[in-house]
């Protein structure tokens, strides 16, 4: 596996992944140094990443490799085919993967998501429109929400 930390608007990435696809991807609050040397196997990730955060990408397109339960790759999976700019609740998301009555565990599946914006978790909301819980704190799904977005949307959060 190989690593690299790279700077975005909200935080330091940690990105881990080897020569088969991304293992992950999330936010660390230490203040680990910015990799000099990005290994080569993760410089397409870097990339795309670095063209997100700069308005001028809208998908990704690369390799993944997340490790998790049946139940949770299946959740990753349906998380993926929510558009850019574009958001969802964890009901629908539920009824996407085949059980409305899942919504509970389609949050926890959503919250523990190891390639932060690659499969975006940051898409979901509350039925009322709310922004509930994510990992990296509400006002990182906040701004995310709000970069992918008509920020005049997103007044009423």
């Amino acid at each position: 596996m190989e690593i690299a930390f790279v700077q975005t608007p909200l935080g330091i990435a940690k990105i881990i992944g080897d020569a088969e696809g991304l293992t992950g991807v999330t936010l660390i609050d230490n203040n680990e140094p910015i990799s000099t040397f990005i290994p080569a196997v993760l410089t397409t990730a870097v990339y795309q990443i670095n063209e997100y955060f700069e308005g001028t990408r809208t998908t990704f397109d690369l390799p993944l490799k997340p490790s998790g339960t049946p139940f949770q790759l299946k959740v990753w999976k349906a998380l993926q085919e929510i558009p850019f700019g574009t958001t969802i609740s964890y009901l629908v998301l539920s009824k996407t993967i085949g059980d409305f009555r899942a919504v509970r565990a389609v949050a926890a599946a959503n919250g523990k998501n190891p390639l932060w914006i690659i499969i975006p978790c940051h898409r979901v909301i509350g039925s009322d429109g709310s922004l509930t819980g994510y990992a990296g704190g509400l006002h990182r799904k906040k701004w995310l929400l709000a970069h992918e977005c008509n920020s005049e949307q997103l007044s009423f959060f």
